[in-house]
């Protein structure tokens, strides 16, 4: 009988490197029919950058017997699909809204102590893109509503991954199918890209030898990203002439012409469940920016202004119906994913969505105690999952968690001191 191959074979070209999709021969002889029977593992991940009002929010009995608190009032036909974290961080973070840079990293807290020059490691989407990522059209997508903030992706160097906050252009590079003169024209450009990076790969070692210990490290990170610019053209070479999924939602549906924020974020979560159904893509970051009043009845202030209430009661209730409304948001996104149904189970089954924030209350920039959600994914889910909101629990060993259900094969991820045990 002949011994699988290992699931992590690589291909080598040159400065290339491709990882092989999942194949028959990678699985065990017994399980390989079994293997094609089922839909593919998805990864959400939802970053809000201004926390939440925890009195709201957690309730105060764990396990899944709790009583719906406010917010989770707007999330109860879920209740059996999601677990909620209370006493949960990245251990030693300062108090600010850089850290936001390093919420899908978990980089140890020495990465993130200058807010003007954040050392990143690699995030949890890119190493779950890593894994699956040369199996669809896209690799991964790094979506936002967050305006000028930092990327919530990035690299194995430590560099962030581009994002893009255009819904219009998202939906036209994975549902439209360009004319022939579009498609050659494309292939023209990519054959360019090509000619680009072997050109600048070749002035880079001719520079090497006359440069410093510290300067060719700094190269280093340019000879990654031409590496991984490389493989996203190859990517793009293998798809380029291949028909795109056709949907029933009109462009017009993901026009970046929204009536407010809240009919905004909804197209976003949308063209995020169309990305998944049509295994476009099957890793998806998405950065919740800062909402405005305009529009929303109720609303009087703006989210920022409303986030740093002081304690003050008026603010404190303008603050909750921003809040409201992203987690009633956010529980249509979960709809839109159990209504959608696939082999094996609906769409939600098959997707971890992982939604959290880079800071717990806002109102003093604290970065203890984050609100964090994780629904779906094919987990035994615990309701309400409890540490110390004193000593908190490591949020890097939840993520160790999330990439080994995943199917990535480690022991480690970002400052994690071990795996998240208590989900089934």
């Amino acid at each position: 009988m002949k011994k699988p191959l290992p699931r992590r074979t690589f291909l080598k070209a040159g400065a290339a490197t491709l990882a092989l999709p999942t194949l028959d021969a990678m699985m065990p002889v017994g399980l390989r029919a079994d293997f094609k029977a089922k839909s593919p593992a998805r990864m959400v991940l939802l970053h809000r950058g201004l926390g939440t009002y925890h009195p709201y929010l957690v309730p105060e009995k764990a396990g899944k017997d709790f009583a719906s608190t406010r917010y989770l009032k707007t999330l109860e036909a879920h209740r059996e699909r999601y677990t909620l974290f209370s006493g949960i961080s990245h251990l030693g973070y300062p108090n600010s809204h850089t850290t936001s840079a390093a919420t899908f990293t978990g980089v140890g807290p020495e990465g993130v102590a200058r807010g003007d020059d954040i050392r990143n490691t690699v995030s949890l989407d890119q190493v779950a893109a890593e894994q699956v990522g040369n199996e669809t059209r896209v690799r991964s997508l790094t979506l936002n509503s967050m305006g000028g903030a930092a990327s919530l992706s990035w690299n194995r160097k430590g560099v962030p991954v581009p994002k893009d906050g255009n819904r219009a252009s998202i939906y036209k590079r994975l549902f439209i199918d360009g004319t022939p003169e579009e498609i050659a024209r494309e292939t023209k450009r990519l054959a360019h890209g090509h000619s680009i990076l072997d050109d600048m790969r070749g002035q880079l070692k001719s520079l090497h030898s006359q440069l410093g210990a510290s300067d060719r490290e700094r190269m280093e990170l340019m000879e990654t990203s031409i590496r991984e610019a490389e493989v996203l053209l190859k990517q793009e070479e293998a798809w380029i002439a291949k028909p795109k999924p056709k949907v029933q939602e009109p462009a017009t549906k993901f026009s970046d012409k929204a009536g407010n924020w809240v009919d905004s974020q909804n197209r976003w979560y949308g063209l995020i469940r169309l990305a998944l159904q049509t295994d476009s893509t099957r890793v998806i970051v998405f950065g919740i920016g800062e909402h405005n009043n305009q529009g929303v009845p109720d609303l009087e202030i703006g989210h920022h202004d409303a986030s740093h209430h002081g304690k003050d009661p008026s603010k404190i209730e303008q603050f909750a119906r921003y809040e409201e409304k992203d987690y009633q948001n956010f529980a249509g996104f979960l709809d839109q994913l159990t209504e959608t149904k696939e082999l094996g189970g609906s769409l939600l089954d098959h997707t971890q969505v992982l939604l959290t924030s880079n800071l717990g209350d806002a109102s003093a920039h604290a970065s203890n105690n984050l609100p964090t959600f994780l629904a779906g994914g094919g987990y035994k889910h615990q309701g309400h999952l409890r540490f110390d909101e004193e000593n908190n629990y490591p949020l890097s060993n939840l993520y160790l968690r999330i990439l080994q259900k995943f199917g990535v094969e480690t022991d480690q991820f970002g400052s994690s001191t071990g795996t998240l045990s208590e989900l089934g």
